[in-house]
């Protein structure tokens, strides 16, 4: 998997979705619009706000909010532009593979857990938005595509090169750990499961052993 991979040809595809039209000069209004929803989800679950008290924080017309999202779901996915972000640069440190297999992956793992711990209430209003929204969680469901594949990929070359254990097919492995990741993330932004540095430590734990298989340091060194 080269470099070129990590440029997300989903990217263009997620704004479109996101916004009703290209940002421009304007935005100053839509940023006020993020601003607000940001601020109003500290207080309030997704579902306890409308879009009249967003906009009335904002200090904007009602009608501006739906001139920039569709929805409140919508609006949701434009304000985790940064949690998407850092998925794709988890992706293309686990890509490189570069470094001990144990060190990247816990290194990808632990960006993911401070992107969420870096704006819970944010996180935890996707998932309320992904389980509400039909058109929320097709795009959720389209990047996640887009980043397992990235994942097998990598998979495939450490197979290739010798570094990694036979086991399913790349492509499965690869959606099943992210699957594992989504749960330990809601889990996590919700207060619940293990701590922190102990959810951490098993998922890294879990793929090593799944990827490399159980002599891992042993076969890198």
């Amino acid at each position: 998997m080269t470099e070129g991979a990590l440029e997300r040809p989903a990217e263009d595809a997620w704004n479109r979705l996101v916004d009703r039209r290209a940002p421009n000069r304007g935005d100053d209004r839509r940023n006020a619009l993020l601003d607000a929803f940001d601020q109003l989800l500290r207080e309030q679950s997704l579902e306890e706000i409308n879009v009249a008290e967003i906009s009335k924080r904002a200090g904007v017309t009602r009608s501006a909010f739906y001139f920039y999202f569709e929805s409140k779901a919508m609006a949701v996915m434009a304000l985790m532009q940064d949690l998407y972000d850092a998925a794709a640069e988890v992706n293309e440190v686990l890509v490189k593979a570069e470094g001990e297999p144990d060190e990247r992956i816990r290194s990808a793992i632990t960006m993911l857990f401070d992107s969420v711990d870096n704006s819970p209430h944010t996180y935890r209003a996707l998932l309320e938005a992904r389980a509400a929204s039909p058109t929320v969680r097709q795009m959720w469901d389209a990047g996640r595509a887009d980043f397992a594949g990235v994942i097998a990929g990598m998979i495939a070359t450490e197979l290739a090169a010798g570094r990694a254990s036979e086991g399913p097919a790349a492509e499965a492995l690869a959606s099943v750990l992210l699957d594992l990741n989504d749960h330990a993330l809601e889990r996590h932004s919700l207060g619940s499961g293990p701590p922190r540095d102990e959810h951490i430590q098993a998922l890294t734990f879990i793929w090593l052993r799944s990827i490399y298989g159980a002599e891992t340091r042993k076969k890198q060194r």
